[in-house]
């Protein structure tokens, strides 16, 4: 697992990248929720109020590491995460940043 720390305007961000064999588990988490690659379940973390969303690539074939997170493009955001003011089409840094 690769871990890195993101800065964003007002605080800080824990990136991880996790390898599972022929693709990357990729998120971004704030004090407050997280932004991924598709392969994280947003709608089971809204269950637990958990602010969450997922990012489709802005460049290339998929979601590799937390760059590709920033960059992607939301493609979907659980209503937790909705009620904060994420939207679809949003970058995963300016949802990251209302997280």
């Amino acid at each position: 697992m690769e871990f890195t720390e993101v800065r964003l305007p007002k605080k800080k961000g824990e990136g991880f990248v996790i390898p599972l064999g022929p693709f990357n588990l990729v998120a971004i988490k704030t004090d407050i929720g997280m932004v991924g690659c598709g392969a994280f379940d947003i709608a089971a973390m809204d269950s637990f109020s958990y602010p969450a969303a997922r990012v489709r690539p802005a460049i290339g074939p998929g979601i590799v590491d937390t760059d590709d997170v920033l960059r992607g493009i939301v493609k979907e955001a659980n209503r937790s995460a909705m009620s904060r003011g994420i939207t679809i089409g949003m970058t995963g840094r300016q949802a990251l940043e209302l997280l």
